[in-house]
């Protein structure tokens, strides 16, 4: 009985040391709580989304999720390397946005340069030695090969979007973080100034480097540890001297895509989640022919597909995500950009559509 009983406490706390570890962050307090409680969305220390959003349908166990997740795919990550273009850093006057694979994309605007939910570290994890490791061939770009960069944006606070080493690694070199509201908590834990953190709410906007952003509504959850949903989850709207870019994020599909494209649409490209999709949770993810409908609800004049080729985090083959996602573009008359890992989108000029996931 008391060996028992000193296990269970032995590994509480060991829990509580582990949690007490940075790379999970820290919850918001102070002003940042006060803010998160005022918003209609808040309730009982919690955010919710616009709509009900069950992590799973009722008929779904966790059991069938971990049975799904044990039996796996064995396209679920692809066997040879992927190919790559080194990355160009240079400066530039025109708009072109880099894809580094999975969510991490740099955009070049009136001479900004904006670095988007950088992760590049091996695993989306807490844990360095736990979890879906990269696809080979996708570190071909590091934290140290940037240059200094104007903003860092962090839609939300999962690990695939927010990772701790970058984070220490680009702080050095990051003028100006923009994020959703709470996600600046885990910021300034690690060491960020307070004065070079920004925190949006659903329909706040700000202005840096002469570009505006506005913070919109998505359909998904935060958490690094055990309580979830105590930060904002956000996409964002990016308004520059000539174009217009909808910067996604994660979300499920609903209602919020059709009402932010009229209210802020047309945009000249919408970068938009495409993989990591399951039946087991069909809220919080879209499946590729939603976001095909979430582009044309945004009135997008092109769709960038991204939230995949980099990471395993569900069960599907790893390029079904592409396949999928430019079949439904083109039974939907949409213009679709799939660019090599580290090439140039160069808006108004240059969208690449090579399928190489098929190669």
């Amino acid at each position: 009985m008391y060996s028992i009983l000193i296990v269970i406490v032995v590994l509480a706390l060991l829990t509580v040391w582990v949690l007490s570890w940075p790379v999970f962050g820290t919850a918001p307090k102070g002003e940042r709580l006060a803010r998160l409680s005022k918003l209609a969305n808040f309730k009982d220390g919690t955010l919710s989304n616009l709509s009900p959003t069950p992590m799973k349908p009722d008929s779904i166990s966790y059991w069938d999720m971990i049975v799904g997740m044990i039996k796996g795919n064995e396209n679920s990550a692809p066997k040879k390397t992927l190919p790559h273009v080194r990355p160009d850093f240079s400066e530039t006057d025109k708009t072109r946005i880099t894809w580094f694979g999975h969510s991490s994309y740099l955009i070049q605007v009136d001479g900004v340069k904006i670095l988007v939910d950088p992760v590049f570290s091996k695993r989306p994890s807490p844990f360095s030695y736990i979890g879906t490791g990269s696809y080979m061939g996708t570190d071909f770009v590091k934290c140290e090969d940037f240059p200094e960069l104007d903003i860092v944006l962090i839609t939300h606070d999962h690990y695939d979007h927010l990772d701790y080493q970058s984070i220490l690694k680009l702080k050095s070199k990051t003028r100006l973080f923009i994020t959703s509201l709470g996600a600046g908590a885990h910021l300034e834990y690690w060491g960020v100034p307070s004065k070079q953190i920004v925190e949006l709410t659903w329909g706040e906007e700000t202005i840096a480097k002469g570009l505006k952003f506005t913070a919109a509504p998505a359909r998904h959850f935060t958490g690094r540890g055990f309580k979830r949903n105590q930060s904002l989850w956000s996409a964002f709207i990016l308004q520059a001297s000539k174009h217009k870019l909808y910067l996604g994020g994660d979300s499920g599909y609903d209602t919020h895509f059709k009402k932010t494209g009229k209210q802020h649409g047309p945009f000249d490209l919408a970068i938009l989640e495409c993989g990591q999709y399951n039946a087991y949770w069909p809220l919080i993810h879209m499946f590729p022919e939603q976001t095909v409908h979430a582009a044309k609800d945004l009135n997008a004049k092109v769709l960038l597909p991204v939230h995949w080729a980099k990471f395993t985090l569900a069960m599907h083959a790893w390029n079904e995500p592409a396949i999928r996602v430019t079949r439904k573009a083109r039974t939907e008359n949409l213009k679709i950009t799939t660019p090599l890992l580290g090439e140039q989108v160069i808006l108004d000029e240059s969208y690449p559509s090579k399928e190489w996931w098929l190669d």
